[in-house]
C-alpha cells in the first residue's frame, strides 16, 4: 500500500480509511491492553497517535517500539477518542525498520539544551525545534526563487573556487593541491603556485557578486544563491565560516532601485514564512521567542524608514548625548556596530531602516561613489534584533574611478582584470544587493544563534558532520 506522509494525513484525513504511514516513535505509553505511539516522519510538527492492541502483536515485535526506532504502520484512519489529536491509527500491521537503544539513544522524552544538540548535529533534525527550522529554511529557499523568477531574474551558479577576494578583506580559505608537507619553492623562496592545480593561488569564493555582475550585464537581472565561506576566526553567535548568500545583480539600477527591490524582497520572504510554515512558527513562538510572530507581521505593516549614513551618526549621536550608553564609540566614519543599528530600527524608528550613502573607507572598492568625493552609494537594511540583514549598493560604473578605488582599497589589478573590462564594453548603471541566508533565518525562526539555523554550522574549531 501506498505510503502517505504524515503532514497528508493530519491536513485531509478520511475516516475510516486503511493507509499506511513510515516514521520514527517520539514516544510510547500505554497499559497492559493498548499501546500508543507517537510517530513522526518529519513531514510536518504534528505526530500521528499509533494505538496498537497488545492481543495483535507478539511482546517480541513491542519491546522493539522504543524512541527512535523506525517503523511501518498499516491500519485504519478513526476519529481520535483522546485529547491531543483529532485522528488516529489502529494499527493493524506493523514492521520495524531499526531499532533503537533507549539506553544510548542521545534523544529522550526531555528537554535538550541547544547547545548539547549541536554536539548531536547528526541526530538534531529528529527533534521538533530542528525538524521546525529545516522545513522553514526549505521553504525560504522555496520563497527565494519563487520571488526572483516572477521578476523574471535569472538564476546564475557563481564559481565556488576563485582567484578573487570580492570583499578585499583577504579572510579567504585557501585551495591546493600541494603538499603542505613539502611545498615546491620558487628561485626567491616563495611557494611556487605555478605548480598548484590552477598555476596560481586560489581559494573559496566569499561572494558571488562580481560574477554575477558579469551575467548581469548580458541577461538583465540574475540572482546566485549558493555556499559562501569567510576564514574570520569569530567564534560568537552571528558568524559562521561557511554560510549561504543571496545576491540579485540588476542592469539599468541605481540605488533607490535597490533599495526598493530588498524591501520588497524581505517583505515577500516574511510573508511567504507566515502563509507557509503557520505550524513550525507556532511552535517556534512557543517555546523561544514569544514575540516571533508580532515581529514578523511588524516588518510587513511598516514601510521602511531611509535614512543617510550621516543622519544615523546624528541620530546615534544625540541619543549618548541625552544619556543612551553604547558599548562601542559612535562618529561620522565609523562601521556601525549591530547595537548601533538595533537602536535605529528598535527604539528610534521603531521599523526596518535602509541607511545609505556610507563612507566609502569603510565600505567596499566597487561600490558607486558620490560627487562629495566622501561617501558611496551603499544601502544596508536594518531589522530589529539583527540588524544589518542585507548590504549593497549602486555598482561603480566608471573604469577609472572603479580601478582607481580597486588601487587605493589594495584589490590587485591582476585578480580582477576581467570584472574592470566590464566598463569598457558597454558599460550601464547597475546595483545589487547581498542577503545572508541564515541571518533572515535567524529573523524568521527567533533563534538566536546562527548555528542553530544551518545544519551541520561550520565554526572556529568545528567541522564536524
Amino acid at each position: 500500500m501506498k505510503r502517505l506522509m504524515i503532514k497528508e494525513v493530519i491536513a485531509s484525513p478520511t475516516l475510516d480509511q486503511e493507509i499506511t504511514v513510515m516514521g520514527w516513535v517520539r514516544t510510547r505509553r500505554g497499559n497492559k491492553a493498548v499501546s500508543f505511539i507517537a510517530l513522526n516522519d518529519g513531514s510536518c510538527i504534528h505526530n500521528l497517535q499509533i494505538v496498537a492492541d497488545l492481543a495483535r502483536f507478539s511482546p517480541e515485535v513491542m519491546q522493539q517500539i522504543t524512541t527512535g526506532a523506525s517503523l511501518a504502520v498499516r491500519g485504519t484512519l478513526v476519529a481520535s477518542q483522546g485529547a491531543g489529536q483529532s485522528v488516529e491509527l489502529q494499527a493493524e500491521e506493523i514492521t520495524i525498520f531499526g531499532t533503537c537503544d533507549p539506553n544510548s539513544y542521545p534523544l529522550q522524552k526531555k528537554g535538550h539544551s541547544l547547545e548539547f544538540l549541536r554536539d548531536i548535529a547528526y541526530l538534531r533534525p529528529r527533534t521538533n525545534t530542528f525538524g521546525a527550522i529545516l522545513r522553514i529554511r526549505h521553504n525560504m529557499a522555496i520563497a527565494i526563487h519563487e520571488f526572483f523568477h516572477k521578476k523574471g531574474y535569472y538564476y546564475v551558479h557563481t564559481p565556488i573556487i576563485t582567484s578573487s577576494d570580492a570583499e578585499g578583506a583577504g579572510q579567504m580559505f585557501r585551495v591546493t593541491t600541494l603538499n603542505l608537507d613539502k611545498l615546491p619553492l620558487n628561485k626567491a623562496g616563495e611557494v611556487d603556485y605555478k605548480k598548484d592545480f590552477f598555476g596560481k593561488p586560489t581559494a573559496l569564493t566569499v561572494s558571488g557578486q562580481l560574477e554575477g555582475e558579469l551575467a548581469a550585464l548580458a541577461l538583465g537581472g540574475i540572482y546566485t544563491f549558493g555556499p559562501t565561506f569567510r576564514a574570520e576566526n569569530s567564534n560568537t553567535p552571528r558568524h559562521l565560516a561557511e554560510f549561504w548568500m543571496i545576491e540579485p545583480e540588476i542592469a539599468f539600477f541605481d540605488v533607490h532601485d535597490n533599495m526598493d527591490l530588498a524591501e520588497e524582497f524581505t517583505k515577500h520572504c516574511v510573508q511567504w514564512a507566515l502563509d507557509n510554515c503557520a505550524d513550525d512558527l507556532a511552535f517556534l513562538s512557543e517555546h523561544f521567542d514569544k514575540g516571533l510572530m508580532d515581529r514578523l507581521r511588524f516588518v510587513l505593516a511598516n514601510s521602511y524608514e531611509r535614512i543617510t549614513y550621516t543622519q544615523g551618526i546624528e541620530i546615534l549621536e544625540k541619543a549618548i548625548a541625552e544619556g543612551h550608553k553604547f558599548e562601542f564609540p559612535v562618529y561620522w566614519g565609523v562601521d556601525l556596530a549591530s547595537e548601533h543599528e538595533r537602536y535605529l530600527v528598535e527604539q528610534h524608528f521603531q521599523k526596518p531602516v535602509i541607511m545609505t550613502d556610507y563612507p566609502k573607507e569603510i565600505k567596499a572598492f566597487y561600490m558607486k561613489q558620490n560627487e562629495d568625493g566622501k561617501t558611496v552609494r551603499g544601502m544596508d537594511v536594518l531589522f530589529p534584533l539583527i540588524g544589518e540583514i542585507i548590504g549593497g549598493s549602486e555598482r561603480e560604473a566608471d573604469f577609472d574611478k572603479l580601478r582607481t578605488h580597486a588601487q587605493e582599497m589594495g584589490v590587485p589589478e591582476k585578480d580582477i582584470w576581467w570584472y574592470l573590462d566590464t566598463r569598457r564594453f558597454g558599460t550601464v548603471p547597475h546595483a545589487g544587493f547581498g542577503l545572508g541566508f541564515e541571518r533572515l533565518l535567524l529573523f524568521v525562526t527567533g533563534m538566536s544563534n546562527i548555528r542553530d539555523v544551518i545544519p551541520f554550522p561550520r565554526t572556529p574549531n568545528n567541522a564536524e558532520f
